[in-house]
């Protein structure tokens, strides 16, 4: 018997404006919309787009013991975890990482938020709201701790992109305050009446919503969360308040190229039930020593610490447009054809193309070398998992068998990203 698929409340929006629609996690979701993945994904690097992202789930830790409780199952270590001089969570900020088991394999990634000394927000994946939580409650102990999952009872809406603090200024009350002083990683407000010591940030119909510095684009912009029974209203707002920006609807297929391009794991894809070892993410987790141990003890950091390695995930960029498809007969090969691993991923960013030997997008600026007139074809790009670790510039084959794409091997790919651009640039 098929899974019934689950819906986000703006799903009766997607089906009539259009949207080609696919299972995702467990729900029916916008794949894209009629302007097409090439003109959401440009959209997005040139003014805004805007993604229905409710799918995902919300789950609270309150409590005295909360900060300890995620001490031990968060991979990132709160208290040495923000800036240059790694000073801890503290509230109104935020910080990414993992979930693992015991061996180090992943569980799922997360944001975790501080909301106040005892409340803590922490975000994953779609589907996962229920298996976090029943995580997190395996090992509470003796901890004063009260774990809430609130799957589908908190809408969530992401604006991305350089225009996306100009319209987000439209439906605020008073912007400019709450603009003044957001760094990246950083979020205000709360999405229902507020918990005491927590700023409020409501929009001009005095609906409260939490606005966080955060997205999975590589672009600046938010994620708002909201009452589950505003999500429909609040993005009809947000379309007519970016009109004179051009601002799109966004489905997953554009998601995937921009977080592709921007070197962003998609959990239970580039990282999931294997160890999490050589790739490029290793700020996902706490801080090691010269001799390798880790600042903090977590569950899997024993694991990880004694790790042999056998596989290494890297990042790749294509010499055109042209995708591999990730499937049981598609795989990696050296120059000279031997099989050495697997896609996990492959996607096309459509912001960016070749100079001469630079990856260029329609970002940069023309003095850093993007050429007059400049018409990206598009790169594919992703991640590769092989059992040897390659250099940065080395080429491999991605293949079917029948057909074969070369790529390079990468430490980034899409220039000129703008999600760390500083607030007052941006206004």
């Amino acid at each position: 018997m098929n899974k019934e698929m689950k819906t986000t409340l703006l799903h009766e929006w997607h089906v009539e404006n259009g949207a080609n629609m696919a299972a995702f996690g467990d729900y029916d979701m916008p794949l894209w919309y009629p302007l097409g993945v090439k003109g959401e994904h440009l959209a997005v690097i040139n003014s805004a787009g805007l993604f229905d992202t409710s799918h995902m789930a919300v789950v609270t830790v309150e409590g005295e013991g909360a900060r300890a409780l995620l001490q031990h199952c968060f991979s990132k270590d709160l208290e040495r975890c923000l800036g240059l001089k790694k000073t801890g969570l503290a509230a109104g900020r935020s910080v990414y990482g993992l979930f693992l088991t015991p061996e180090g394999h992943v569980l799922d990634d997360s944001i975790v938020s501080q909301v106040t000394d005892s409340l803590y927000m922490v975000v994953v994946n779609a589907g996962m709201g229920g298996g976090i939580a029943a995580h997190l409650a395996e090992h509470i102990g003796e901890l004063p701790v009260e774990i809430t999952d609130l799957t589908d009872r908190v809408g969530k809406i992401d604006i991305q992109g350089p225009a996306s603090a100009q319209i987000l200024s439209k439906l605020l009350k008073d912007p400019s305050a709450v603009f003044e002083s957001f760094p990246y990683f950083s979020f205000k407000g709360w999405f229902a009446e507020g918990v005491s010591g927590q700023e409020m940030v409501e929009l001009t119909d005095g609906t409260p919503i939490l606005l966080s510095r955060t997205g999975y684009t590589g672009e600046f912009g938010f994620e708002i969360f909201v009452a589950a029974e505003k999500v429909v209203s609040l993005w009809e707002s947000l379309l007519e308040a970016g009109k004179e920006k051009s601002i799109q609807p966004c489905g997953l297929a554009a998601r995937d190229s921009l977080r592709a391009g921007s070197v962003l794991p998609l959990s239970h894809q580039d990282v999931g039930a294997w160890p999490f070892g050589e790739n490029p993410w290793p700020f996902a987790l706490a801080d090691r020593d010269e001799n390798g141990k880790f600042s903090k003890d977590f569950i899997g950091a024993e694991s990880l610490s004694s790790l042999s390695l056998k596989e290494y995930t890297l990042a790749f960029a294509g010499y055109d447009p042209r995708k591999m498809a990730v499937s049981d007969k598609s795989y990696v090969a050296d120059v000279g054809g031997d099989r050495i691993g697997i896609i996990l991923t492959c996607a096309t960013d459509m912001a960016i193309d070749r100079v001469d030997d630079s990856i260029v997008s329609i970002a940069t600026p023309i003095e850093d070398g993007k050429p007059e007139g400049f018409t990206p074809r598009g790169l594919s790009c992703g991640f590769i998992k092989v059992d040897r670790q390659l250099k940065p510039g080395e080429i491999v084959l991605l293949t079917d068998g029948k057909r074969k794409i070369k790529v390079e091997v990468r430490r980034d790919i899409r220039p000129n990203r703008t999600a760390r651009r500083p607030m007052k640039e941006m206004l």
